[in-house]
């Protein structure tokens, strides 16, 4: 007697298929991904295990399919990964040829094996007791060769920032991004929104991807952080952009998932350099941060430069070096910065179970129905 629950579906004809696969097919509300391999047609799940990428859109190499965002590869005869990872499986569908045409049959015959891999990095919660001191985070994105060391402006007012957040009873870190080797941002965004996913998928395949030291501090240890930087050709450093890119996963959390991991955390900013536009260089990182979630405190901001005609980095240095109204000015923002952090966490303590914190960017939207 027939099953009831097996359904056959018409995908087309043998030619139809050699002219447009690898391609999707919905069989009713299942998406499946149709291949043509060592003359037969395969259908596997279109959906890869690991975040959900589409395998109907992947590069396929013998009887293996790569998944356009990040990679994980499904053999299109098994549904398994190859040699090595072959426990991991995508649900594999039968296939009937007949003179009317190609036929699949529903559901799988060999179903989706889901594998919990241990990721390259396992960034720790750091979770904080009620009488914890507040943790200020310090992030110095200056390039320098500390084989021939110089003296950086942005670098050193972050320090003071630090030391006075050390006096005020804080806990404290510094990020040099120039002591981290870390990978450039690959643009999974720009496959899929929900490719771009957290922890970055960079972060979890390559256990040398040294960025897990800014997201652990940033989205799990820090209440405040105090960003410096140089001002390079009227903007922030290139290793701040390098960060700033590879923080996109962070922001993306919210427009995929409604998910935010910045909340009621403050930043703050040091910025200096040979020429002017500090106010523009600011807007810009105020815009950037404010899209993660943190909040700012009054004059959220210190910085300096010599002007446009002063090209005279020398007498920056020692300006700088000598500038009591410059070192003051960092200690007194971090002051601003952690009393911003006190009336924030006080705010939100009493709020918390009552109010959750609506949905932040203008952009944000729910993730679609099978996103992962």
């Amino acid at each position: 007697m027939a099953d009831p629950a097996v359904t056959w579906h018409r995908i087309g004809t043998r030619a139809e298929l050699e002219a447009t696969t690898p391609q999707r097919v919905v069989l009713g509300a299942t998406p499946v991904a149709v291949f043509v391999h060592d003359d037969a047609v395969r259908v596997i799940a279109d959906r890869c295990n690991h975040r959900g990428g589409p395998l109907s859109e992947g590069t396929c190499t013998g009887e293996f399919v790569r998944c356009p965002w990040h990679g994980w590869e499904y053999s299109v005869v098994t549904g398994r990964g190859p040699a090595g990872f072959d426990e991991e499986q995508v649900a594999v569908f039968a296939v009937d040829e007949r003179a009317d045409g190609v036929f699949v049959r529903t559901p799988a015959t060999e179903p989706r094996r889901l594998v919990k891999h241990k990721p390259s990095h396992l960034l720790e919660d750091h979770p904080k007791g009620p009488d914890d001191p507040p943790r200020v985070l310090g992030i110095s994105t200056t390039a320098l060769d500390d084989g021939l060391p110089r003296y950086s402006t942005s670098e050193a007012l972050v320090a003071e920032a630090i030391d006075e957040a050390k006096q005020l009873g804080a806990d404290t870190q510094l990020i040099t991004l120039r002591s981290l080797a870390f990978h450039e941002c690959e643009g999974n965004y720009s496959k899929a929104a929900a490719a771009c996913t957290w922890p970055c998928a960079i972060t979890e395949r390559d256990p040398s991807d040294e960025m897990s030291v800014v997201y652990e501090a940033l989205v799990h240890w820090a209440d405040v952080i105090v960003v410096g930087t140089p001002i390079r050709w009227g903007q922030p450093s290139s290793l701040y952009y390098k960060m700033a890119e590879r923080l996109n996963c962070v922001q993306n959390q919210i427009t995929t998932h409604n998910r935010l991991l910045i909340e009621n955390k403050v930043a703050s900013f040091i910025i200096t350099g040979g020429q002017d536009n500090v106010q523009g260089v600011a807007g810009t990182m105020l815009g950037f941060w404010a899209e993660l979630g943190f909040v700012f405190p009054p004059f959220p901001y210190i910085g300096h430069t010599r002007g446009w005609n002063a090209e005279d980095m020398q007498n920056n240095v020692r300006f700088v070096r000598k500038s009591v109204e410059l070192k003051d000015g960092a200690r007194q923002l971090v002051t601003r910065s952690l009393a911003t952090w006190r009336a924030l966490d006080t705010a939100a303590s009493a709020a918390a179970a009552a109010t959750p914190m609506q949905r932040a960017g203008r952009k944000a939207h729910q993730a679609p129905p099978g996103v992962g």
